[in-house]
């Protein structure tokens, strides 16, 4: 009888902890929007510094989250609450409001007519990127510019533009979003996945230690970091190329 009754009640307390961490893991990702909202906090304290260091634990967050519900299969775990819509939610907060605002105290955007213009048509491109139901790929990628606002706004108050020159730049990228294009998904895209991610994980170390520092900038530290943005792009573009040709074959 003792063993039977062992037998019943063995899995019921690891299943518990199983739905436990589930829920952790959406509280972790759920976080994300705290941060978000220091980030604004401090933006409107003009503190870019601390603001700054708000988005990057968002990013880091964001980073994380995804492998974490993977491995404890949340999606099937908390089945009533729904993990991807919890995502968006948080990313557009950090990755667009967060670093819009910011960008507008900061005077990356001015603060002008034509400025907030500008800072309307990236919340809305963001929107229209967020909804896309193929925004991520089946073959993991990302289809348009993946709204990367708030590393957009780091590096424009790292490298002291004119506003014209950030104007353009922020332009274009809004531009990008419509224009479907794959972009690698770095933690998820197969191909040179080795080689991005061991790149990424450098970006995320100079860059981290950069945040500390500001105002002030390393310019070695911004070159390595920047350097990863470049490899970014060429990569996704050579990667979107051959599939195009594939595609054409």
């Amino acid at each position: 009888m003792s063993s039977a009754a062992e037998t019943l009640s063995g899995p019921i307390p690891r299943q518990r902890l199983l739905l436990a961490c589930a829920w952790g893991v959406h509280l972790y990702t759920a976080l994300g929007a705290a941060a978000g909202l220091l980030a604004i906090y401090y933006a409107a304290e003009r503190n870019f510094q601390l603001s700054f260091t708000a988005i990057g634990i968002a990013i880091f967050i964001d980073s994380s989250d995804g492998a974490l519900a993977r491995l404890l299969d949340v999606k099937h775990r908390v089945p009533s609450f729904d993990g991807s819509l919890l995502d968006n939610i948080v990313d557009y907060l950090t990755y667009t409001v967060a670093a819009v605002f910011l960008m507008l105290e900061a005077g990356i955007i001015p603060k002008s007519i034509p400025g907030l213009l500008l800072a309307c048509f990236i919340m809305l491109a963001s929107v229209y990127g967020f909804c896309q139901t193929d925004a991520k790929t089946d073959d993991h990628y990302f289809l348009g510019f993946p709204n990367y606002w708030n590393i957009v706004a780091f590096y424009l108050y790292c490298l002291h533009w004119p506003p014209i020159v950030n104007w353009l730049v922020l332009g274009i990228f809004g531009v990008m979003v419509f224009v479907p294009i794959k972009y690698i998904y770095p933690s998820r895209t197969v191909p040179l996945r080795p080689v991005t991610i061991a790149f990424g994980i450098v970006w995320a170390i100079v860059t981290f230690a950069m945040l500390p520092m500001l105002p002030a900038v390393n310019p070695i530290m911004l070159g390595i970091s920047l350097s990863f943005i470049v490899y970014y792009f060429i990569a996704s573009f050579v990667l979107h190329a051959r599939s195009a040709r594939r595609r054409a074959a």
